[in-house]
């Protein structure tokens, strides 16, 4: 029953919003998400825009009076961090587009706070105290114009737009400074009804625009050495330098060998399995895992040519305790989505005892919640390596290297 005095249910009180207050503070730690945080009385407010060390003026975006905790946009910048740079964008900022996280970082720093983020959720989730350093992906110059997919929205104006951070508010962006300058225009595909409309330009320069995710066209793309083609909408790294920087991570860590037997799990349209393929050799063996169909299907014309590829076409956690796992396991690689792989996953995957485990996470949370599990399996860091994958925004991707623990026995011999 709705109260007439409060408009609230069975009489209760709402309790009160803050959105819109302003509060002077003191901006502590960066947190996982892109923002930093502050303590206000006791509770704690996410601040966006600040950089640990500064004094803000802070304005509530969201939270009521009995919230746990807030949610704030620095609006006035008390006193400065040295690392705060004039942001290249003019649709970056408080109440803007929720594109870019940092551009109000020097990219330096940026890269000195995601690394904080990494080290912080490794030693809280998986109780690993390692250093951590991240690096620019070659050919990044000052992190502008890298991204070759941007999905924009129909603004009310009807022209390209991007979300507001945390709402479905669409902000018109004439032009995208992330957005990698050979993206093809959506203006037409949003005049004529689209809601939405991902602009793409492949690594072989085919520029296309996608309004059906189910019809998209094949684009081309290189790296590692080979040619792949997939459908323009199904993943593919959208810096230019990533792919590449990527498999180099992957095959230094593993060093595969010829003769082994990998597993390239959530392996997409297939570029750690033709990696792992050629330095194994035919003597070898690859299966690469994708339940995602249509990618599965590419990743297999893209790897026709290698005979010691296998593509099977299945969800990782029900493939790693099937019957088609079965024999000697040397090598696996892990490149799940940002959710991570999860327990069953990485214990189907510990109990096969593969000598290394190269996990490739786009999510530090989730890699150090996975490595805490492979941990349980037996299995230790041995290296992690870090990359600026995304600059401006507060992503980073990891590849971390795990190794077997000898046995008791084994350490006996």
């Amino acid at each position: 029953m709705t109260s007439a005095d409060t408009g609230t249910t069975d009489g209760q009180l709402e309790s009160p919003s803050l959105i819109g207050q302003e509060l002077p503070l003191d901006i502590g730690a960066v947190a996982h998400g892109g923002h930093c945080v502050a303590r206000h009385e006791g509770r704690v407010i996410f601040v966006r825009h600040a950089i640990p060390g500064e004094r803000v003026l802070a304005r509530i975006t969201e939270g009521e009076a009995d919230s746990r905790f807030l949610r704030a946009d620095a609006v006035e910048v008390l006193s400065r961090s040295p690392d705060r740079v004039q942001r290249p964008c003019p649709y970056a900022g408080p109440e803007l587009c929720g594109g870019c996280d940092f551009q109000h970082v020097s990219l330096p720093r940026q890269r000195s706070l995601l690394a904080d983020v990494v080290r912080e959720q490794l030693e809280r989730l998986a109780g690993i105290d390692w250093p951590v350093r991240v690096e620019p992906v070659p050919g990044d110059v000052d992190g502008l114009r890298w991204r070759t997919r941007v999905g924009f929205v129909a603004a009310a104006n009807g022209k390209p737009g991007l979300r507001r951070h945390r709402s479905h508010d669409v902000i018109p962006v004439a032009d995208c400074l992330i957005g990698h300058t050979e993206l093809p225009d959506v203006t037409s595909a949003l005049d004529a009804g689209a809601a939405s409309a991902q602009a793409v330009v492949s690594g072989t320069g085919e520029r296309v625009v996608v309004t059906d995710p189910k019809a998209a066209p094949v684009v081309t793309e290189q790296a590692a050495g080979r040619t792949w083609q997939l459908h323009a909408s199904d993943f593919w790294q959208v810096h230019p330098g990533a792919a590449d920087a990527l498999v180099a991570a992957v095959i230094d860590g593993l060093q595969p060998a010829a003769g082994e037997r990998c597993w390239d799990l959530y392996a997409g349209v297939g570029l750690f399995a033709g990696a792992l393929a050629e330095r194994i050799g035919l003597g070898g063996a690859v299966v690469a895992v994708e339940s995602h169909r249509r990618a599965a299907e590419s990743a297999r014309r893209n790897l026709a040519d290698l005979s010691q590829v296998r593509v099977v076409t299945e969800r990782v956690d029900r493939f790693a305790r099937s019957r088609i796992a079965q024999g000697r396991l040397d090598l696996v690689v892990l490149d799940p989505p940002r959710a991570g792989a999860g327990a069953a996953a990485i214990r189907g995957i510990t109990k096969r005892r593969p000598r290394a485990i190269a996990y490739v996470a786009c999510d530090p949370a989730a890699l150090a919640r996975d490595l805490a599990t492979l941990s349980e399996g037996g299995y230790e860091l041995v290296s992690l390596r870090a990359f600026d994958i995304f600059p401006m925004t507060a992503h980073v991707e990891c590849v971390a290297i795990c190794e077997r623990r000898p046995s008791a026995s084994e350490r006996n011999t």
